[in-house]
Formats: C-alpha cells, sequence, structure tokens
C-alpha cells in the first residue's frame, strides 16, 4: 500500500503580501463561493475514476484558508469528507494567519478531524510585520494560538520568517524566545527569499528594497540551531523544528519523495510517476472543469535522471540525509561518469567538513546546510 499527501489550495487572502509567490489573491465571498463549487467538480472527477486513495495525511494551504466564513469553512470541510477516507488520516492540517482564526472556526475545524494548526506568525515585532505587509499584529497572533489550545489543538506550527531588511539579530532573538516561550509544537524558519514577480522584487529592482547581508543570515541561522535545539526542538529538515514525534508527516511526503495529490488553484500534484501542475487563473481553471476535464496546465512524465535529482535535493533537505548505496547504486546506472565524478565530488565534500558519512547515510553538516543549494548543484545530474 502506498502513503500519499493530499494537498488542498485555497487562493484566497485578505491582502497579498508584498514578499509572497504563492498562487493567491484577494477575494471576496461570492469569488470564494463560486471556488469551492469548482473545487467540489475536481474533487468529483478524481472520485469518479476511484483514484483517490492511500492518503494518511491532509494539508489545506494558500493563501489563507482561515479567512473564510464560517459556511464556506464548513462547506470545505464537507466536500472534503465526502471524497476522503478521514479514518485513514494521520495528520490534517490547516494554515491559517492571526487575526483569521475564531473560537467558532477553530471548533468547527477540530470536530471535522483536524488535527493539526499551521500559524503564520512571522515576526514578533509588530513594525516588522507592517514591513512584510501582514495584516495583523502580535497581539492578534497571541489571541488566535490562546484561542487554538483553548479549543484543544495539540498540535501547532509557527512559521517565522528571518534575514530582511530592518531585522536585527537582537529582533530574530527576542521572536524566537517569545514564540518559544509558548511551547509550540513545530516552528518553521525561513529566511526571506525575494522572489521573481513579488512587489518585492519590484522594490528590490527599484533599489528601494536590500537583500540581506550572508553573513548576518549566517549568524541568524546558526543562532536558531543553537538555541532551538537547546530548548527541546529537533531540527529535522533545513527550516523545520519539532518537539519529539511533532515532525509534519505531509511535507515528509514530499521530502521523501513519496506521491500526493494536488487540488485546486495552481496546486501540483505527484502521482504514478507524473509530476502535474493546476492552472493559476481562475478562468481556465473554471473551464476545464466545466467541460469535465482535470485542470492541468502542465504535467510530464519524471525521467530516471529527474527522479534522482529529485531523491537527492529533497533527502538532502532533511538532516538525517539520504543512503550513500542506494544513491550511487541507481547514479551507476544511469550514467557511469557522472557516479566516478560524484563520488570523487562526495569525497572531497567529507574532508572539507560541508557533509558528514554516517554508516550508510550521507547528511550534510552545519556548514554543509548553509550552502546546501551549492552543493546539491555540484551533485545533480543534467
Amino acid at each position: 500500500m502506498k502513503t500519499r499527501g493530499l494537498y488542498i489550495h485555497i487562493p484566497f487572502c485578505s491582502k497579498k503580501c508584498g514578499y509572497c509567490d504563492f498562487t493567491s489573491f484577494a477575494g471576496n465571498g461570492d469569488q470564494i463561493d463560486d471556488y469551492l463549487s469548482y473545487l467540489e467538480k475536481e474533487f468529483s472527477l478524481y472520485r469518479s475514476s476511484g483514484s483517490i486513495e492511500d492518503i494518511e495525511t491532509i494539508f489545506i494551504g494558500g493563501g489563507t484558508p482561515s479567512i473564510l466564513s464560517l459556511n464556506q469553512l464548513e462547506r470545505l470541510l464537507s466536500i472534503v469528507r465526502e471524497n476522503v477516507d478521514l479514518s485513514k488520516i494521520i495528520e490534517y492540517t490547516i494554515e491559517s494567519n492571526p487575526g483569521s482564526l475564531t473560537r467558532d472556526k477553530l471548533e468547527l475545524m477540530r470536530a471535522a478531524g483536524l488535527n493539526r494548526l499551521s500559524i503564520g506568525l512571522q515576526a514578533s515585532q509588530d513594525h516588522l510585520l507592517r514591513f512584510l505587509e501582514r495584516i495583523h499584529t502580535y497581539d492578534d497572533f497571541l489571541e488566535s494560538y490562546r484561542l487554538a489550545r483553548l479549543v484543544g489543538f495539540e498540535n501547532i506550527n509557527i512559521d517565522l520568517m528571518f534575514a530582511f531588511q530592518g531585522q536585527t539579530l537582537e529582533d530574530w532573538k527576542e521572536t524566537l524566545e517569545r514564540v518559544v516561550y509558548l511551547d509550540p509544537d513545530h516552528i518553521s524558519a525561513y529566511s526571506l527569499i525575494i522572489e521573481e514577480g513579488t512587489r518585492f522584487f519590484k522594490m528590490y529592482e527599484e533599489g528601494s528594497l536590500t537583500d540581506y547581508d550572508e553573513d548576518a543570515y549566517i549568524d541568524m541561522y546558526r543562532y536558531t540551531i543553537d538555541y532551538l535545539a537547546e530548548k527541546g526542538y529537533n531540527q529535522y529538515e533545513i527550516s523545520n523544528f519539532a518537539k519529539e514525534g511533532k515532525e509534519c508527516r505531509h511535507n515528509l511526503i514530499y521530502w521523501d519523495d513519496k506521491e500526493y495529490y494536488g487540488i485546486g488553484l495552481g496546486a501540483s500534484g505527484y502521482l504514478d510517476g507524473s509530476r502535474y501542475t493546476n492552472y493559476k487563473y481562475f478562468p481556465a481553471y473554471y473551464q476545464s472543469l466545466d467541460f469535465g476535464m482535470r485542470p492541468l496546465a502542465f504535467e510530464e512524465t519524471i525521467s530516471l535522471e529527474e527522479k534522482l535529482n529529485e531523491y537527492l535535493i529533497l533527502g538532502l533537505r532533511k538532516i538525517m540525509g539520504i543512503s550513500r548505496a542506494k544513491y550511487l547504486e541507481r547514479l551507476k546506472k544511469i550514467d557511469q561518469d557522472k557516479y566516478k565524478e560524484n563520488l570523487e565530488i562526495i569525497e572531497n565534500y567529507i574532508n572539507s567538513g560541508h557533509i558528514i558519512l554516517e554508516g550508510d547515510h550521507i547528511k550534510l553538516s552545519q556548514l554543509g546546510l548553509e550552502i546546501s543549494d551549492t552543493i546539491s548543484l555540484d551533485l545533480l545530474l543534467y
């Protein structure tokens, strides 16, 4: 039996943040109602072919799923319940933003079987939240977190962002201290990446926004790892830290290169050796479903080379790393020359302290994590 995940995309926000490159739009109630109808149509296409099966994790992301009204949220969760066997689900997550969570919504989520909540805080200083164009305050976050614990959520993740213009190391230390004091079960800590197509990217091109100093980023990242380890959070992936047994099972499906369904506008999936992405704009997404067709903007069968590259890139994101023997065996079958080259590259990185060899596993050291993209590029098949 396969282990699969299900990702459901809700592309609506109260306001799109300047750094966000996800498929998301400011939406009103009628737009959301229409979208839920088409989401139901997409589910029906999968169900009619009998292909929604083996699901163990569900992740409702966005956008901001928590901006749905109580009735819209109830409808969304009913759609999921009608199409997925929830008795087999081990982790059921929804993303949320502070200020959009109410006690009624949280109680509805719990009653519907959701057992994990992800809250996007990003920073604990209100002036930094304004810079990031967040619509909430730190006090809004505290109230949302309090309500979530009150209604019974025992697995809560908090998203944090560091290494951006205007944030100091002291700001970051204060944010980590405040968050850890609340004792969340999981912390995701990402550095800001100025993505092409975002408002921040335009500001960067115009010179009104600067990228963060590399040395300052490394100082923040090293502090994060050391501080969270001291406080009982295990780093199991480059940017993710969890209390024992609270690792995100859904994200591990991605990082372990397992299969997952992607449903909704702009959602991506990986099934039976093929990767696909849905249309990112409403007219094309809606029209395909009106014609009874899956709303695919892109689909391709993954080659052996691409499959091995993904095993490498995603596997090295995990702190435990990958099987050296499994990786080299697959590489040798595909490309003898690259096999010989990568043997030497891996050995050099071991000698330089960037890669650690533990038994059969190769994993990135602290130094290696800081240049993970470079190491992956060196080892990739082209």
